[in-house]
């Protein structure tokens, strides 16, 4: 029977979302006969987790599924096996930039790969805590659905069942690697609190988001997509797409990866930076690989924990390591794309040197466009005032700091690279972690 990991990483109290997400595993399980493992990966703090504890205890039994329910302490016992096994002599590197003191966007995908490798599952699935499910009909709008149903199915006999087919006929012969949708609801960041007081001063903060030396005709638009997600408008029938799936399309709220792609390459550990966790997304569009991308869109929305104070200072800061790394990353993404299929051994399979090389180049020395990023947003958050002014003296306090990690994130990523290899190998081979 085909295992899968179906898993939510979580920093924040979400037993609704728990729950939730052992309902799609139920379905999942019973819609396609598969074995489905709930991997919850809690990093919240020790209420959280008892609340949580009690929800995962209190879940039905379920024909074909599994539950998991891993604390920080168990997931570095089980991370701390894979590594000492995998590299001795970095296991302590290595399991401090798995499991970081602080928030890693990247790093709480990466621990879910490795676990999902020590499960013996063929593919991982990825819901956020701070989101949902749509109702239609009667009926829950489930993403799984369509992620069983293609993900490393031939791309040829994908194409007689989806809507749409936009796919080079080179890639036909491929695996489906990745599927994926939206998000409708709030937006994906905190921003909108900017783009209601000054929209001029949200507008001039999403050109953050767009790379330097793209075209001043794409900026716009690029810039107005950005963090929208599947738009405002509700499901109502199912649309589905043969394609290389654009990374903008789909969130990592609501993805599933084939093991063909996440056993060759992790995601970016790097520690509090938002966005960090969409590097795949890329590597699988610039390989053109098969994917399907569909519209069971998650519902987002942001729980009360994110509007404090200190969250959102928190949440500055995030921001500014993404903006800082949009230059960086843009070059890495362009590299993978110029290699295009290139990218890929004669199995089909990424190349993970590959990848580690393009990184790697990405870690160059300082460049003058980082202070001019931060420059540019110390002015706009400034002249908001309020909070705003106090995010403003947090980024300067740090700023040094900031542009350092600028490069030490993607020296960090390209070790990783390195290591991961040998830390599925040691996953793959490791004793199957207890369940609930």
């Amino acid at each position: 029977m085909r295992r899968i990991c179906l898993t939510l990483p979580t920093d924040r109290p979400c037993a609704p979302a728990i729950a939730d997400v052992a309902r799609e595993a139920a379905y999942g399980a019973r819609a396609f006969g598969v074995e489905v493992h709930v991997l919850v990966l809690d990093s919240a703090s020790a209420a959280a987790r008892a609340e949580h504890r009690t929800v995962v205890d209190d879940l039905a039994p379920a024909p074909g599924v599994v539950v998991h329910h891993l604390d920080e302490q168990a997931q570095r016992v089980v991370l701390r096996d894979i590594a000492a096994t995998a590299a001795p002599a970095d296991a302590a590197r290595l399991l401090d930039l798995l499991l970081p003191a602080g928030v890693s966007y990247g790093a709480c995908t990466d621990r879910a790969f490795l676990i999902a490798e020590t499960l013996g599952c063929a593919s991982v699935h990825r819901r956020d805590s701070d989101s949902g499910y749509q109702e239609h009909a009667g009926e829950t709008v489930f993403p799984i659905h369509h992620e069983l149903a293609f993900l490393d199915t031939v791309a040829a006999d994908a194409a007689s069942h989806v809507s749409a087919r936009r796919l080079r006929p080179g890639a036909r012969d491929r695996r489906v690697a990745l599927v994926g949708g939206s998000f409708i609801g709030e937006m994906s960041v905190d921003l909108d609190g900017i783009r209601q007081r000054d929209p001029a001063a949200y507008e001039r903060i999403l050109t953050l988001t767009v790379p330097d030396d793209y075209p001043e005709l794409w900026r716009a638009t690029l810039a107005a997509d950005s963090f929208r997600g599947g738009g405002t408008t509700p499901f109502s029938e199912d649309r589905t797409t043969l394609t290389s799936v654009p990374p903008t399309r789909v969130d990592m709220c609501n993805i599933a990866l084939s093991r063909a792609v996440y056993a060759r390459v992790p995601l970016p550990p790097a520690r509090d930076t938002v966005g960090s966790d969409y590097f795949l997304l890329h590597a699988v569009h610039a390989a053109e690989l098969p994917g399907v991308l569909h519209n069971r869109h998650i519902v987002n929305h942001h729980t009360p924990d994110r509007r404090t104070d200190a969250a959102f200072l928190a949440y500055q800061v995030r921001l500014a390591k993404y903006f800082l790394a949009v230059p960086r990353l843009h070059e890495i993404h362009t590299a993978l794309a110029a290699a295009g299929p290139d990218l890929l051994d004669e199995h089909g399979r990424i190349r993970t040197a590959a990848v580690a090389d393009a990184v790697r180049l990405g870690a160059a020395d300082p460049r003058p466009q980082d202070a001019r990023r931060l420059d540019t947003l110390d002015a706009v958050l400034r002249g908001l005032d309020g909070r705003w002014t106090e995010a403003a003296d947090l980024l300067g306090d740090r700023r040094d700091h900031l542009l350092a990690e600028a490069r030490t994130d993607l020296a960090d990523f390209a070790f990783l690279l390195d290591a991961w290899p040998a830390l599925i190998r040691s996953a793959r081979a490791r004793e199957t972690v207890s369940a609930r």
